[in-house]
């Protein structure tokens, strides 16, 4: 493509890189910069970001309630709507920062073809995918196992099939089997807590260095981690069920992800609720009184305090810890143990068929490690006609490249550094996009390191009195739309308990 034909692709860049700063910065007039002031993407200014992160919420004077309700949920995520919705008999008020709802799981449309920005599928095992049934979906299989596209060629059911395939050595091949017949032959679920407790890295030593560069591939995608820094339970847990998935496929979505559960979600909660759910408020303090708790948030420039009953805090822990006042110092220190890396998506928007191959294929040794075709589960319906071949490319990043998602010019060269490195892959990709929109989020994806899912979690997630804590972070092993809705159904529990006057167990007690 020459540099001519480049310049008349548009890019386009949307979301939050610094979603997890609890300050809405478009919100604050930035200080007048000069002609040597580098723009920043909608408006985001870190300096208060980092006030925030420094000098917590004593930074704010809080102004005395001007409302009172049952329950105050702060994050209009998965997890914060899911709890809104196992709450519609009580007084919510929902907080949501973001001009939208959805968080992680949120779907955007082009010319009426809908793609996704960050999760991808569920599994019938889960319970997220009853949960969509209860709430009017209807989930559409995958039927895809995962293919792989290596040294140019397509490698369909990579663990299946696949691995006689792979355009390596015959030893290289080999190295492959051995892996399979011995991570399969684990018992996970009997040696989950020692697994728990490992680095994947540890069981790749010995294997051809073309192993450990899949996995450390496949991995940051999933969960966030590398084979070093990965949970060694997660990850063979991860394997068995991509043989699995080679003879049956388990797996569940719709166009654009699952983005589509927290739309639904959306368009069922706002016709009876709509002036409890706000967005474009960011939580800046949340203190507990005797008989409340008080909630500040800034709204349209202004501070507002709203007194509640109870609170689910269903935002990221490293923006809870921040916000929330009087975390025992054991469960402050959990939730900072908890790591997350920058993670944005890029959809490659065709006019033409560019690639359909498959439904996700992963790509070891590119700037992005997997694409999803976002209408797969639909393109082969007989009176279905493909108007834009979307493709969208996970593109996690080193938690030390977080600072290329804060301004336009970092974001475009990621997004360049995708469309290049795409066009490369194999013979009939190296076709020109109408659009490339990279979805940029900076604290998105926990990383599931050894320990975490058994020894942080259950700290970070312990109720305090009348303040609960849901989020995909609160549960694991790793970050899923399931583990959201699944906190969240433990905090509406926990609440419920309390407002009905039952005391907190003293097995949840946290000493200071």
């Amino acid at each position: 493509m020459s540099t001519n034909r480049r310049d008349f692709i548009k890019f386009v860049v949307a979301g939050a890189a610094s979603a997890g700063c609890p300050i809405d910065l478009s919100l604050i007039a930035a200080p007048s910069g000069g002609a040597n002031s580098s723009a920043e993407v909608d408006g985001e200014q870190n300096r208060i970001c980092h006030q925030v992160r420094d000098q917590g919420s004593n930074s704010f004077a809080r102004p005395s309630p001007s409302a009172r309700h049952d329950v105050v949920i702060v994050g209009g995520g998965v997890s914060g709507l899911a709890a809104a919705y196992r709450l519609p008999q009580r007084d919510f008020l929902l907080l949501e920062k973001e001009p939208h709802w959805g968080g992680n799981a949120y779907e955007m449309e082009y010319a009426g073809s809908v793609y996704a920005t960050g999760s991808a599928f569920l599994t019938r095992d889960e319970y997220a995918y009853h949960f969509a049934k209860e709430i009017g979906l209807t989930p559409l299989p995958v039927n895809s196992s995962d293919a792989s596209i290596i040294h140019g060629e397509l490698v369909v059911d990579t663990w299946g099939a696949g691995l006689d395939k792979l355009p390596y050595s015959a030893s290289v091949r080999e190295g492959f089997k051995k892996f399979r017949k011995e991570m399969t032959a684990i018992d996970v679920e009997k040696r989950g807590r020692e697994l728990a407790q490992k680095a994947f890295v540890d069981f790749l030593k010995g294997y051809p260095p073309e192993l450990k560069l899949w996995w450390d591939n496949f991995g940051p995608s999933n969960w966030g981690a590398t084979s070093e820094t990965s949970n060694a339970g997660l990850a063979i847990g991860s394997l068995q069920e991509m043989v699995e998935e080679s003879r049956t496929d388990d797996r569940y979505t719709w166009p654009g992800g699952l983005g589509a559960i927290t739309k639904k979600l959306a368009d069922l909660l706002l016709p009876k609720h709509k002036q409890r759910m706000q967005t474009g408020a960011t939580t800046v303090a949340v203190v507990s009184e005797k008989e409340e708790v008080q909630v500040t948030y800034l709204l349209g420039g202004e501070l507002k305090t709203v007194a509640a009953k109870a609170v689910i805090m269903a935002s990221p822990k490293f923006i809870t810890r921040r916000i929330v006042e009087g975390l025992p110092e054991k469960q402050s220190d959990a939730m900072k143990q908890i790591r997350y890396i920058p993670y944005p998506v890029v959809n490659l928007i065709f006019d033409q068929p560019v690639f359909n191959h498959g439904y996700d294929t992963w790509c070891p040794g590119n700037t992005f490690t997997d694409f999803v075709v976002a209408d797969w589960v639909i393109e082969k319906r007989p009176a279905y006609k493909q108007k834009c071949n979307i493709i969208s490319c996970y593109t996690p990043m080193k938690e030390e490249d977080r600072g290329y998602l804060l301004n336009e010019i970092g974001c475009r060269k990621i997004a360049a550094n995708v469309l290049n490195d795409f066009q490369k892959l194999m013979p009939g990709m190296k076709v020109d996009p109408i659009e490339v929109h990279i979805y940029r989020r900076g604290h998105p994806l926990y990383m599931s390191t050894p320990g975490l899912y058994t020894e942080t979690q259950p700290l970070a997630r312990h109720p305090m009195d009348r303040v609960f804590f849901a989020n995909t972070d609160s549960e694991g092993p790793e970050s899923t739309t399931n583990t959201g809705i699944l906190a969240a159904q433990r905090a509406v529990q926990q609440v419920e308990a309390r407002l009905a006057g039952k005391p907190l167990a003293k097995e949840h007690a946290i000493a200071g």
